[in-house]
């Protein structure tokens, strides 16, 4: 965690079984010796004060992580803001003084180092209520920052009017958007076919192994 940031913990989303693989989870996929997930927490864990990982079913196929592992808090509302929520309501009952979370993909190894102070600073010079990445002019809402405050009205958008698309939810609020450039790789990749596996190989060294 960045010293000119606010306390930040960070939600592992690993909601998605890897189907287009032949199912299991995809962040337990290895690239160069390492499972994703792992290279996921190595990213994070410097920029983040904890992590804990959103994923239903059994948590003890995670155990070796040594993560906490929250299941979503409303049933039935598959998809990455119920993971999101979970968050939240995890923080509120956890960490009082915590007033943001960082959420990312588990599936993405090579998220930037970068991610939580860059997300933070424009949040803050934008007035923002709400930060999310972006790469190669696409926006990726999953991994952004997102306000503890706002946690009942995101469960109102999913219970009440099934709001199921990010995008659908933070065009209601003031929100920031942050590019990060896609080259020599780029670092919002996810990994969700076998083709996709292979290709992290080669990013894999791109990114030191």
């Amino acid at each position: 965690m960045t010293s000119e940031s606010p306390v930040t913990p960070g939600v592992l989303l690993a909601g998605g079984l890897a189907r287009r693989m032949g199912g299991g989870d995809k962040p337990m996929r290895r690239i160069g010796g390492r499972t994703i997930l792992a290279r996921v927490i190595a990213r994070l864990e410097p920029q983040c004060d904890g992590l804990i990982l959103n994923a239903n079913g059994d948590p003890a196929r995670f155990a070796s992580f040594g993560l906490p592992v929250i299941s979503d808090t409303v049933e039935n509302f598959p998809g990455p803001l119920a993971g999101i929520l979970a968050a939240l309501d995890w923080a509120a009952a956890n960490r009082q003084s915590v007033s943001w979370v960082l959420s990312a993909a588990a599936d993405c190894p090579f998220l930037p180092r970068d991610l939580v102070a860059r997300l933070h600073r424009a949040r803050a010079e934008q007035n923002a209520q709400l930060a999310v990445a972006a790469s190669d002019g696409q926006s990726h809402p999953v991994i952004g920052l997102w306000s503890v405050a706002l946690r009942e009205e995101l469960r109102h958008a999913l219970v009440v009017e099934d709001v199921r698309k990010i995008d659908r939810w933070t065009a209601r609020y003031r929100l920031a958007t942050v590019t990060w450039v896609a080259e020599p790789l780029d670092p919002f990749f996810n990994a969700n076919t076998v083709d996709d596996i292979i290709a992290a190989e080669r990013l894999a060294e791109l990114d030191g192994g």
